[in-house]
């Protein structure tokens, strides 16, 4: 990659950072409106932070709007191998986190009720799989997995 090329790309990364923030700031707002826990409300933001400015920044500049069928591709694999803390547990801490982000989304008008329906019905498809997936790699961890 050019220097020129690298510098555009840099930018559209902040951009998208940023837009993701002011995204996750509404969230919060959102998630506050519920009355759910201070730190119940931290684990959501931060689930989400991560998918959004780490996952689906790290390859491509993929709007966090446009993200949610990128999730088997997370939870399945990226989650449970670039994280130390990843279990059963934090999957379906993060499957939590994505419906109530993704329904927020709807709420606001940025994302399709036939998408969160999509995004539900992937959820529910592939959760045995990536509850698999990481036991799996717990499990075999110093093996030629």
């Amino acid at each position: 990659m050019e220097d020129k090329e690298y510098k555009e790309w840099e930018s559209q990364i902040e951009k998208a950072k940023k837009h993701n923030n002011k995204l996750l700031i509404e969230f919060e707002k959102w998630l506050k409106k519920k009355s759910l826990k201070p730190n119940t409300i931290k684990n959501h933001i931060d689930n989400i932070e991560f998918y959004a400015n780490d996952f689906l920044l790290r390859y491509e500049t993929i709007p966090i709007e446009e993200g949610a069928l990128e999730i088997g591709g997370f939870l399945g694999g990226y989650f449970i191998r670039k994280t130390s803390w990843a279990s059963k547990y934090t999957i379906q801490e993060n499957i939590a986190s994505f419906k109530k982000f993704y329904t927020f989304l709807n709420e606001i008008g940025k994302f399709s009720t036939g998408e969160l329906k999509e995004m539900k019905e992937l959820i529910k498809e592939e959760k045995p799989d990536w509850i698999e997936e990481v036991e799996n790699y717990w499990n075999n961890i110093g093996e030629d997995w």
